[in-house]
């Protein structure tokens, strides 16, 4: 069936799943939502006080109701953030978690793959490279239209924290968290800029309070996700703006490049492994992966980034 403009369909209900729909409404692009979740009150509570909030004049006329996998047979975009996520002092570790996750996963891939292998996949649930590498491999579904959020969401908190330390738009601040969505992600400091000026620069030219210290901005980006689980309980706005620039960039086929988690093939002599790299975005999903140059340091952080998602697929008997 062919898909259907601006149709979205949320797989999972929860925090995230919650604050994905609030802000696919905020774009203005989405025509209909549909939200499944095993939950199907949830679902439902969800789709309906999300509906009402279209009855205020700027807000679009979007359809917005709970279904089933069978909705997913026209949907141009599907995002998954279904399966349980790490509490505040939770005992469960990475391998408990994505052991639980994949057997979430099989089920709901199996049912989308029922309906349709046409839509764009929007990979959330953690650990989204291990995720995303079981999705991509696993189902006979188009590869490039499988995109794990991966370090998306770390590389606009690295633009952020560079923002506030330099007092600039984060708009105006370049560069990439690359790597897995985790412990081993590393900062592109090579190729970082604002406004064309490199960070070496950065005190010289801009000036600071105190001088750039790379570390400690790139131990920030892996620990402020733990720091907002602890205060708040879970995290959901980040990633779900995060989502919706990847929606966006899909439903306007944009081209946009952006750090997403995919199966490399051979790039940077890496393969049987997902991680973040950067990526062009467009209709199609994936349209085009991307090896920008990096210094040596960076490429050693890559590889030994990879080596330690191999091992977690590899402990999972997943390769």
């Amino acid at each position: 069936m062919k898909p259907i403009k601006n149709k979205v369909v949320l797989v999972g209900a929860g925090m995230v799943g919650s604050a994905i729909l609030n802000t696919l409404l905020g774009l203005s692009l989405v025509g209909e939502i549909v939200i499944i979740d095993n939950n199907t009150d949830k679902a439902r509570g969800e789709a309906l006080d999300a509906s009402h909030t279209t009855s205020f004049a700027y807000s679009p006329n979007v359809h917005v109701r709970s279904g089933g996998y069978e909705d997913c047979a026209d949907a141009q975009t599907i995002v998954i953030s279904a399966g349980p996520s790490m509490k505040p002092g939770d005992k469960m570790n990475r391998l408990d978690l994505a052991d639980r996750n994949i057997k979430v996963m099989s089920s709901v891939m199996t049912s989308i793959c029922e309906y349709t292998k046409d839509a764009v996949i929007i990979v959330v649930t953690n650990p989204v490279d291990i995720v995303t590498y079981y999705l991509q491999n696993n189902f006979g579904y188009p590869k490039n239209k499988i995109i794990g959020t991966g370090t998306l969401l770390d590389t606009a908190r690295f633009r952020r924290i560079l923002a506030l330390k330099y007092l600039v738009d984060t708009k105006n601040v370049h560069g990439y968290i690359l790597g897995e969505h985790g412990e081993s992600a590393f900062a592109t400091w090579s190729l970082v800029d604002i406004a064309g000026i490199p960070a070496s620069r950065f005190d010289e030219i801009i000036g600071s309070s105190s001088p750039l210290n790379f570390d400690e901005v790139v131990t920030e980006v892996r620990t402020v996700g733990t720091d907002i689980l602890q205060l708040k309980g879970y995290t959901s706005s980040g990633i779900a703006m995060s989502v919706s620039r990847l929606v966006k960039a899909i439903l306007l086929n944009e081209l946009s490049i952006l750090p997403v988690s995919t199966t490399l093939e051979g790039e940077y002599g890496i393969s049987n492994v997902a991680l973040s790299i950067p990526c062009v975005i467009s209709s199609e999903g994936i349209s085009k992966k991307l090896e920008i140059p990096l210094s040596d340091k960076e490429k050693e952080l890559l590889v030994k980034s990879a080596g330690i998602l191999s091992r977690s697929l590899h402990e999972l008997k997943l390769i």
